[in-house]
């Protein structure tokens, strides 16, 4: 995988002051924090929130589907307030996600091969990318079996092949660990931690001692914030005081 860009490579990810709106509701209030470089390999961070609205909204600002109502959010060296930096950030971003839609009887091959049509690769390119990744996560053994079939961690693995077959500078995880047996999230945090040599991880989940297996910090989503631990760089971000009360209602 490639390297990644020298200027972010202590920061892939730089979030300060960020909100994020779905229609009138405001899913996330205020998210602070900053992904850190390591000792060896890459940064990975994890996200606990037990939200499936919250993971949804931080997934989606992170690979640049959705714009921040507020607040500053740097990935990869793009600026994702504007338009131009989250087009720029979606062909270097990995998402990993346990809820996604599939063909129902689509073998894990042929879905590894979809998300590399669907990210660009050329045809020449496809075929070795492919066996690449498969071989790498240990499913050639899996590659004609259905999706839907495969064992749990056997399809989660093959959802991160599908979105690390573009060779990503930055892969999210978004619930890939919820509702597997302690056995099964040890082995997947081995297979996170195996990726960390190469590629920015962030984990979104809900049991924090599950990422301290594989993310080297943690932080937390309570009630539409999420705070790092570490200090932020100035930033044009809302004060909370004007950010909109949070609706639990909704």
């Amino acid at each position: 995988m490639r390297s990644g860009h020298a200027e972010t490579a202590d920061a892939p990810v730089l979030c300060a002051g960020v909100g994020a709106r779905d229609g009138p509701r405001q899913v996330i209030r205020l998210a602070s924090f900053r992904m850190t470089a390591t000792d060896v390999g890459r940064p990975a961070l994890g996200i606990v929130t037990s939200r499936p609205a919250a993971a949804a909204a931080l997934t989606g600002l992170l690979c640049g589907r959705i714009a921040p109502s507020h607040g500053q959010l740097l990935v990869l060296g793009q600026d994702l307030t504007r338009l131009s930096g989250r087009l720029a950030v979606r062909r270097e971003v990995g998402v990993a996600s346990r809820i996604s839609r599939f063909w129902p009887t689509i073998g894990i091959r042929g879905f590894v091969v979809l998300a590399a049509k669907r990210s660009g690769q050329r045809r020449s390119d496809r075929g070795l990318l492919v066996a690449a990744i498969l071989d790498r996560l240990g499913l050639m053994p899996w590659a004609d079996v259905q999706l839907r079939a495969a064992p749990p961690l056997i399809a989660r693995r093959a959802r991160i092949a599908a979105a690390c077959v573009h060779q990503p500078e930055l892969l999210i995880i978004d619930g890939l660990f919820d509702q597997l047996t302690p056995g099964d999230r040890v082995a997947l945090a081995r297979t996170v931690t195996e990726f960390k040599r190469d590629t920015a991880v962030v984990v979104i989940g809900k049991d924090a001692d599950t990422m301290l297996l594989c993310c080297d910090q943690v932080v937390t989503e309570d009630d539409g914030i999420v705070l790092g631990q570490y200090p932020l760089p100035p930033a044009s971000v809302h004060k909370i005081a004007k950010i909109p009360p949070f609706d639990h209602a909704r």
